[in-house]
Protein backbone atom coordinates (compact mmCIF):
# COMPACT_ATOMS: atom_id res chain seq x y z
CA UNK A 1 0.00 0.00 0.00
CA UNK A 2 2.87 2.36 0.80
CA UNK A 3 4.27 1.86 -2.74
CA UNK A 4 0.86 2.47 -4.34
CA UNK A 5 0.36 5.68 -2.34
CA UNK A 6 3.84 6.83 -3.32
CA UNK A 7 3.16 6.09 -7.00
CA UNK A 8 -0.14 7.99 -6.77
CA UNK A 9 1.67 11.02 -5.34
CA UNK A 10 4.28 10.93 -8.13
CA UNK A 11 1.55 10.85 -10.76
CA UNK A 12 -0.46 13.60 -9.09
CA UNK A 13 2.54 15.94 -8.92
CA UNK A 14 3.91 14.78 -12.29
CA UNK A 15 7.22 13.70 -10.82
CA UNK A 16 6.88 10.09 -11.98
CA UNK A 17 9.94 8.65 -13.72
CA UNK A 18 9.85 5.18 -15.29
CA UNK A 19 12.35 2.75 -13.75
CA UNK A 20 15.03 0.96 -15.82
CA UNK A 21 14.17 -2.34 -17.51
CA UNK A 22 15.54 -5.80 -16.88
CA UNK A 23 16.67 -7.04 -20.29
CA UNK A 24 17.01 -10.68 -21.32
CA UNK A 25 16.79 -12.78 -24.47
CA UNK A 26 14.61 -15.74 -25.42
CA UNK A 27 14.35 -18.02 -28.45
CA UNK A 28 10.72 -18.14 -29.60
CA UNK A 29 12.02 -19.81 -31.85
CA UNK A 30 14.04 -16.89 -33.21
CA UNK A 31 16.00 -14.72 -30.76
CA UNK A 32 13.97 -11.94 -29.16
CA UNK A 33 15.11 -9.23 -26.76
CA UNK A 34 12.64 -8.84 -23.90
CA UNK A 35 12.60 -5.83 -21.58
CA UNK A 36 10.81 -6.43 -18.29
CA UNK A 37 9.63 -3.44 -16.27
CA UNK A 38 9.56 -3.23 -12.48
CA UNK A 39 6.33 -4.06 -10.64
CA UNK A 40 5.42 -0.41 -9.96
CA UNK A 41 5.72 0.40 -13.66
CA UNK A 42 3.82 -2.70 -14.75
CA UNK A 43 1.01 -1.69 -12.40
CA UNK A 44 0.84 1.64 -14.18
CA UNK A 45 0.99 -0.04 -17.60
CA UNK A 46 -2.10 -2.06 -16.70
CA UNK A 47 -3.93 1.07 -15.54
CA UNK A 48 -3.12 2.86 -18.81
CA UNK A 49 -4.16 -0.17 -20.84
CA UNK A 50 -7.47 -0.59 -18.99
CA UNK A 51 -8.41 3.03 -19.69
CA UNK A 52 -7.21 3.38 -23.28
CA UNK A 53 -7.87 -0.04 -24.80
CA UNK A 54 -11.72 0.04 -24.76
CA UNK A 55 -11.73 3.36 -26.63
CA UNK A 56 -9.06 2.54 -29.21
CA UNK A 57 -10.36 -0.97 -29.82
CA UNK A 58 -13.52 0.57 -31.31
CA UNK A 59 -11.40 2.40 -33.87
CA UNK A 60 -9.63 -0.73 -35.16
CA UNK A 61 -10.69 -2.59 -38.31
CA UNK A 62 -12.45 -5.90 -37.83
CA UNK A 63 -9.62 -7.88 -39.43
CA UNK A 64 -6.91 -6.78 -36.98
CA UNK A 65 -6.47 -9.80 -34.69
CA UNK A 66 -3.48 -9.21 -32.41
CA UNK A 67 -3.95 -8.60 -28.66
CA UNK A 68 -7.70 -7.95 -28.85
CA UNK A 69 -10.58 -9.53 -26.98
CA UNK A 70 -12.38 -12.28 -28.91
CA UNK A 71 -9.70 -12.18 -31.62
CA UNK A 72 -6.31 -13.96 -31.58
CA UNK A 73 -4.48 -16.35 -33.89
CA UNK A 74 -7.21 -18.99 -34.12
CA UNK A 75 -9.85 -16.54 -35.28
CA UNK A 76 -7.32 -15.00 -37.66
CA UNK A 77 -6.58 -18.22 -39.50
CA UNK A 78 -10.25 -19.22 -39.46
CA UNK A 79 -10.96 -15.90 -41.21
CA UNK A 80 -8.13 -16.73 -43.62
CA UNK A 81 -9.91 -19.97 -44.51
CA UNK A 82 -13.21 -18.13 -44.96
CA UNK A 83 -11.64 -15.48 -47.21
CA UNK A 84 -9.80 -18.13 -49.24
CA UNK A 85 -13.08 -19.95 -49.85
CA UNK A 86 -14.81 -16.72 -50.85
CA UNK A 87 -12.08 -15.48 -53.20
CA UNK A 88 -11.72 -18.89 -54.86
CA UNK A 89 -15.51 -19.36 -55.10
CA UNK A 90 -15.33 -22.53 -53.00
CA UNK A 91 -11.97 -23.48 -54.54
CA UNK A 92 -13.19 -23.48 -58.14
CA UNK A 93 -10.61 -20.85 -59.16
CA UNK A 94 -7.13 -19.88 -58.04
CA UNK A 95 -6.74 -17.82 -54.88
CA UNK A 96 -3.49 -15.87 -54.66
CA UNK A 97 -2.05 -14.59 -51.38
CA UNK A 98 0.37 -11.71 -50.84
CA UNK A 99 2.04 -12.37 -47.49
CA UNK A 100 4.17 -9.71 -45.77
CA UNK A 101 6.14 -9.33 -42.56
CA UNK A 102 7.51 -6.10 -41.08
CA UNK A 103 11.22 -6.07 -40.31
CA UNK A 104 12.10 -5.55 -36.61
CA UNK A 105 8.59 -4.38 -35.85
CA UNK A 106 8.68 -3.23 -32.21
CA UNK A 107 12.25 -1.93 -32.54
CA UNK A 108 11.29 0.22 -35.56
CA UNK A 109 8.24 2.12 -34.26
CA UNK A 110 8.86 5.86 -34.60
CA UNK A 111 7.92 7.45 -31.27
CA UNK A 112 7.30 10.89 -32.81
CA UNK A 113 4.81 9.45 -35.28
CA UNK A 114 3.14 7.50 -32.46
CA UNK A 115 2.77 10.68 -30.39
CA UNK A 116 1.20 12.51 -33.32
CA UNK A 117 -1.33 9.72 -33.82
CA UNK A 118 -2.21 9.68 -30.11
CA UNK A 119 -2.66 13.47 -30.03
CA UNK A 120 -5.37 13.18 -32.67
CA UNK A 121 -7.42 11.05 -30.28
CA UNK A 122 -6.38 12.30 -26.83
CA UNK A 123 -6.75 15.95 -25.81
CA UNK A 124 -6.01 15.56 -22.09
CA UNK A 125 -2.47 16.86 -21.57
CA UNK A 126 -2.01 14.84 -18.36
CA UNK A 127 -2.70 11.56 -20.15
CA UNK A 128 -0.35 12.54 -22.96
CA UNK A 129 2.34 13.42 -20.41
CA UNK A 130 1.98 10.01 -18.79
CA UNK A 131 2.12 8.16 -22.11
CA UNK A 132 5.27 10.05 -23.03
CA UNK A 133 6.89 9.00 -19.74
CA UNK A 134 6.23 5.36 -20.62
CA UNK A 135 7.23 5.57 -24.28
CA UNK A 136 10.36 7.64 -23.54
CA UNK A 137 11.52 4.99 -21.06
CA UNK A 138 12.90 2.86 -23.89
CA UNK A 139 14.50 3.21 -27.30
CA UNK A 140 16.60 1.16 -29.70
CA UNK A 141 17.92 4.34 -31.29
CA UNK A 142 16.95 7.85 -30.13
CA UNK A 143 13.22 8.37 -30.71
CA UNK A 144 12.66 4.88 -32.09
CA UNK A 145 11.40 1.59 -30.62
CA UNK A 146 8.98 0.12 -28.10
CA UNK A 147 9.93 -2.51 -25.49
CA UNK A 148 8.87 -6.05 -26.30
CA UNK A 149 7.45 -6.97 -22.89
CA UNK A 150 5.26 -4.00 -21.95
CA UNK A 151 1.49 -4.46 -22.02
CA UNK A 152 1.24 -0.88 -23.29
CA UNK A 153 3.46 -1.75 -26.27
CA UNK A 154 0.85 -4.21 -27.53
CA UNK A 155 -1.76 -1.45 -27.54
CA UNK A 156 0.56 1.19 -28.99
CA UNK A 157 1.61 -0.96 -31.97
CA UNK A 158 -2.05 -1.65 -32.77
CA UNK A 159 -2.75 2.09 -32.65
CA UNK A 160 0.32 2.66 -34.84
CA UNK A 161 -0.61 -0.02 -37.39
CA UNK A 162 -4.26 1.07 -37.41
CA UNK A 163 -3.07 3.89 -39.69
CA UNK A 164 -2.02 1.23 -42.18
CA UNK A 165 -5.18 -0.84 -41.66
CA UNK A 166 -7.42 2.16 -42.35
CA UNK A 167 -5.44 3.04 -45.47
CA UNK A 168 -5.71 -0.54 -46.71
CA UNK A 169 -9.47 -0.57 -46.19
CA UNK A 170 -10.38 2.95 -47.35
CA UNK A 171 -7.72 3.83 -49.94
CA UNK A 172 -6.70 0.47 -51.37
CA UNK A 173 -10.25 -0.80 -50.73
CA UNK A 174 -8.89 -4.28 -50.01
CA UNK A 175 -11.78 -6.54 -49.04
CA UNK A 176 -9.77 -9.61 -48.13
CA UNK A 177 -7.02 -8.46 -45.79
CA UNK A 178 -5.94 -9.85 -42.41
CA UNK A 179 -3.31 -8.54 -40.00
CA UNK A 180 -1.88 -10.08 -36.84
CA UNK A 181 0.78 -7.80 -35.31
CA UNK A 182 3.49 -7.48 -38.01
CA UNK A 183 2.18 -10.30 -40.23
CA UNK A 184 -0.47 -9.49 -42.81
CA UNK A 185 -1.96 -11.00 -45.96
CA UNK A 186 -3.99 -9.88 -48.96
CA UNK A 187 -6.07 -12.46 -50.83
CA UNK A 188 -7.17 -12.07 -54.46
CA UNK A 189 -8.01 -14.12 -57.54
CA UNK A 190 -5.72 -11.77 -59.53
CA UNK A 191 -1.96 -12.16 -59.04
CA UNK A 192 -1.26 -9.02 -61.09
CA UNK A 193 -3.39 -7.00 -58.70
CA UNK A 194 -1.34 -8.21 -55.72
CA UNK A 195 1.92 -7.48 -57.55
CA UNK A 196 0.67 -3.94 -58.16
CA UNK A 197 -0.39 -3.59 -54.51
CA UNK A 198 3.01 -4.48 -53.04
CA UNK A 199 4.94 -1.29 -54.00
CA UNK A 200 2.08 0.87 -52.66
CA UNK A 201 2.23 -1.03 -49.36
CA UNK A 202 6.01 -0.60 -49.16
CA UNK A 203 5.72 3.11 -49.94
CA UNK A 204 3.03 3.78 -47.31
CA UNK A 205 4.85 1.90 -44.58
CA UNK A 206 8.12 3.69 -45.31
CA UNK A 207 6.77 7.22 -45.80
CA UNK A 208 4.01 7.30 -43.20
CA UNK A 209 5.22 4.90 -40.49
CA UNK A 210 8.98 4.53 -41.09
CA UNK A 211 8.64 0.76 -41.33
CA UNK A 212 10.15 -1.67 -43.83
CA UNK A 213 9.05 -5.09 -45.02
CA UNK A 214 11.34 -8.03 -44.30
CA UNK A 215 12.88 -8.83 -47.72
CA UNK A 216 12.94 -12.57 -47.05
CA UNK A 217 9.35 -12.76 -45.81
CA UNK A 218 7.39 -11.27 -48.69
CA UNK A 219 5.79 -13.78 -51.05
CA UNK A 220 2.95 -14.28 -53.49
CA UNK A 221 1.67 -17.84 -53.77
CA UNK A 222 -1.54 -19.81 -54.14
CA UNK A 223 -3.56 -21.34 -51.33
CA UNK A 224 -3.40 -24.63 -53.25
CA UNK A 225 0.40 -24.65 -52.86
CA UNK A 226 0.18 -23.87 -49.13
CA UNK A 227 0.45 -20.52 -47.33
CA UNK A 228 2.57 -20.29 -44.19
CA UNK A 229 0.63 -17.93 -41.89
CA UNK A 230 0.64 -17.70 -38.07
CA UNK A 231 2.47 -20.96 -37.48
CA UNK A 232 0.36 -23.14 -39.79
CA UNK A 233 0.55 -23.95 -43.50
CA UNK A 234 -2.91 -23.39 -44.96
CA UNK A 235 -4.35 -25.39 -47.87
CA UNK A 236 -7.85 -25.21 -49.41
CA UNK A 237 -9.37 -27.94 -47.23
CA UNK A 238 -6.93 -28.35 -44.33
CA UNK A 239 -4.01 -26.83 -42.44
CA UNK A 240 -0.83 -28.48 -41.16
CA UNK A 241 1.71 -27.37 -38.61
CA UNK A 242 4.79 -25.53 -39.87
CA UNK A 243 7.75 -27.93 -40.26
CA UNK A 244 10.05 -26.02 -37.90
CA UNK A 245 7.35 -25.94 -35.23
CA UNK A 246 6.78 -29.67 -35.69
CA UNK A 247 10.47 -30.46 -35.22
CA UNK A 248 10.71 -28.23 -32.15
CA UNK A 249 7.62 -29.89 -30.67
CA UNK A 250 8.93 -33.43 -31.18
CA UNK A 251 12.31 -32.52 -29.69
CA UNK A 252 10.76 -30.92 -26.62
CA UNK A 253 8.34 -33.81 -25.99
CA UNK A 254 11.21 -36.31 -26.25
CA UNK A 255 13.27 -34.54 -23.59
CA UNK A 256 10.57 -33.32 -21.21
CA UNK A 257 8.64 -35.15 -18.50
CA UNK A 258 6.33 -32.20 -17.90
CA UNK A 259 2.72 -33.25 -18.50
CA UNK A 260 1.77 -29.60 -19.08
CA UNK A 261 4.07 -29.44 -22.12
CA UNK A 262 2.35 -32.43 -23.70
CA UNK A 263 -1.14 -31.11 -22.96
CA UNK A 264 -0.32 -27.67 -24.37
CA UNK A 265 0.82 -29.26 -27.64
CA UNK A 266 -2.28 -31.43 -27.77
CA UNK A 267 -4.35 -28.27 -27.41
CA UNK A 268 -2.43 -26.61 -30.23
CA UNK A 269 -2.83 -29.58 -32.57
CA UNK A 270 -6.63 -29.56 -32.20
CA UNK A 271 -6.72 -26.47 -34.40
CA UNK A 272 -5.42 -28.25 -37.50
CA UNK A 273 -5.17 -31.53 -39.34
CA UNK A 274 -2.65 -33.19 -37.08
CA UNK A 275 -4.04 -36.56 -36.04
CA UNK A 276 -0.85 -38.45 -37.01
CA UNK A 277 1.36 -35.87 -35.32
CA UNK A 278 -0.75 -36.02 -32.16
CA UNK A 279 -0.38 -39.82 -32.12
CA UNK A 280 3.38 -39.48 -32.68
CA UNK A 281 3.92 -37.24 -29.65
CA UNK A 282 1.66 -39.55 -27.61
CA UNK A 283 3.97 -42.45 -28.51
CA UNK A 284 7.07 -40.39 -27.75
CA UNK A 285 5.69 -39.49 -24.36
Amino acid sequence: MHNIVALHAELEHQTYVHSPYHAFSINDPKPRNIHKAMVRDRLLHHAIYRKLHPFFDRTFVVDSYSCRKEKGTHRAFNKFRAYAGKVSKNHTRTCWVLKCDIRKFFASVDQGILYNILRRYISDKHILWLIERVVDSFHTTPGVGLPLGNLTSQLFVNIYMNEFDQWVKHKLRAKHYIRYADDFVFLSHDRAQLEATLPHVQCFLQEKLRLALHPDKVSICTVASGVDFLGWVHFPDHRVLRTNTKRRMIKRVMFSDDEAVFESYRGLLRHGNAHKLCKLIQDLK
